[in-house]
């Protein structure tokens, strides 16, 4: 405006250069310190010594001891953490044929790789916590035959004191136990590959676990090797399971040949409030095979496909994994990107599509899929989960009636402890579970109803959106969750999913695209109509 144009031009040069330089110096002084701050930690455990560098005298100090130890809940949940007794006849004839796995779990991708869910209700039903051998299992490939006695840890890269250890060591050193949702970042895709086939398998509204996780903070080991602060040739940190376990990689890969790897940055390997650990417990025993053992990587908030299992390597870098996998897995392109495309043009080495954190999602658990309820119910209860990335806590949950007219609001019945919430601000406490949330309507609501509409929002404003985006991955899918309301031959309703996981059919998405001549709907790829349900016929 003119006025700053007047109150500019009588500013003094002199003025002005105490301007600029303050305009300078205040950044640097802020990066000086969120970089001196890596190397004021205290640990949490109990009884864990305290670990600072005594050349600073930054006041930052992330206190651990003001989190809630999970330590006894998780021993507590030892039931939960069982392997199912019995070789699947599945796997007899797979390299995985030493591996017992819960006969319930829906194979997503055949016999193997083993890549499985859960039925949502049966997991549910189980409550906060998780069983682990009904936990989400994504697996590239064969299960390594790994012993905590052999198994070892190499961390290097551009470190002062590179270094390994083996499990011992490893379980020797500070720990902390919590509660977390691990997520494949294809939780829904089949939804996605209704619309249009993407480079995925069929992902139900169940690839996902929540479980305690005991393990040392990466951070800890980061520490040991000399690093305590981002800065030049250090400004990552990459993760490697072992050599030899998949058939892809690229020559010089970080991670080294046929290894799955991927990196974080290591601002977020450092902050204590990140809570990435190494993690060698699950539910307060060790790991299952399929979930890592000996051990693995736990980073809160963060998509699955981050968080290595069978961990052999931590490498310090100064740019991001150069890994066959990070670059080829686990990002969202937009939506007129195919696969040719993306290959041809090459999206796949386009960083800003990278995906870490999850965003917010859920679904409904009841009424389940082809539910029927009876004409004579007064009451029905809808129940379901959502959660979301970063920490960030779900603070709505709710239900429509009439396709997103208006909103009933249901309770969140069942929540964590959230971590970090006692010495910070409602922002920086720390959600890395999913929730549980349920609403007890008339019967008469539902039955009069086309369809069951859920949507959740996050404590940042976040919600689920309306519309599916597809994206030739078929990744962090999260549209409204939808289950539709038929006419029943008894008199009452059935309630209809939108897809059924892995390759068996069912669910009103399905139908929709059985009935187009490509099988597919192409919703924003030129295909007609959208996922809201249309008028139930009348008799």
């Amino acid at each position: 405006s003119r006025s700053w144009r007047r109150s500019r031009a009588r500013v003094s040069p002199t003025a002005r250069t105490r301007v600029i330089m303050a305009q300078l110096v205040v950044p640097a002084v802020a990066a000086l310190a969120g970089a001196l701050a890596g190397k004021h930690i205290t640990e949490s455990r109990s009884g864990a010594k305290s670990e600072k560098n005594e050349e600073t005298s930054v006041a930052f100090n992330a206190d651990a001891h003001q989190n809630y130890d999970h330590e006894a809940d998780a021993r507590r949940h030892r039931h939960l953490a069982q392997q199912w007794p019995e070789i699947h006849a599945d796997d007899v004839k797979t390299p995985d044929n030493w591996v017992p796995r819960h006969p319930n779990l829906i194979r997503l991708t055949g016999k193997h790789p083993f890549n499985v869910e859960a039925d949502l209700p049966e997991l549910f039903d189980y409550g906060f916590i998780s069983p682990a051998n009904l936990h989400v299992v994504r697996n590239h490939g064969a299960v390594p035959r790994l012993a905590w006695e052999t198994h070892r840890i190499a961390i290097g890269g551009n470190v002062p004191d590179a270094f390994e250890l083996g499990m011992d060591e490893l379980a020797a050193m500070p720990t902390i136990t919590f509660p977390c949702l691990v997520v494949c970042a294809g939780n829904r895709r089949k939804e996605q590959n209704m619309i249009k086939k993407s480079i995925g398998f069929n992902w139900g509204p169940s690839a996902v676990g929540n479980t305690y996780w005991k393990g040392v903070p990466l951070r800890l080991l980061l520490n040991r090797a000399g690093i305590h602060a981002p800065g030049p040739g250090a400004r990552f940190v990459c993760l490697a399971g072992p050599e030899g376990e998949l058939p892809k990689s690229y020559d010089g890969q970080d991670g080294g040949p046929g290894s799955y790897g991927t990196s974080i940055d290591m601002e977020t390997a450092l902050d204590p409030t990140c809570d990435v650990i190494v993690a060698f417990e699950q539910n307060g025993e060790r790991l299952h095979p399929d979930h890592g053992f000996p051990c693995r990587v736990l980073i809160p908030g963060y998509i699955g496909g981050r968080m290595i299992k069978f961990l052999t390597k931590v490498i310090v870098t100064d740019g991001e994994s150069k890994n066959f996998y990070h670059f080829n897995d686990n990002r969202v392109l937009p939506v007129g990107v195919d696969a040719e495309t993306a290959t041809a043009d090459g999206w796949w080495f386009k960083e800003e599509y990278i995906i870490n954190n999850l965003n917010i999602n859920g679904a409904i658990a009841y009424p389940k899929h082809e539910e029927v309820i009876p004409a004579a119910a007064k009451t029905y209860t809808i129940k379901g989960y959502a959660y979301s990335g970063g920490g960030r806590k779900v603070i709505r949950a709710e239900v429509s009636f009439d396709q997103g007219q208006s909103w009933k609001l249901g309770d969140v019945v069942v929540r964590e402890k959230p971590r970090w919430a006692a010495g910070s601000s409602g922002d920086k406490a720390k959600h890395w579970c999913w929730c549980h949330w349920e609403i007890k309507v008339n019967a008469s609501a539902i039955a009069s109803a086309n369809e069951i509409c859920f949507r959740a929002f996050d404590q940042s404003q976040n919600s689920m959106p309306e519309r599916p985006t597809w994206n030739v991955m078929g990744m962090l899918n999260n549209p409204w969750y939808r289950v539709r309301v038929h006419a029943h031959p008894s008199g009452g309703v059935i309630l209809e999913h939108p897809t059924v996981a892995g390759p068996t059919p069912g669910g009103w998405m399905q139908k929709m695209a059985a009935e187009k001549s490509g099988g597919e709907l192409l919703w924003g790829w030129g295909g007609e109509g959208g996922p809201a349900a249309p008028p139930r016929p009348t008799a």
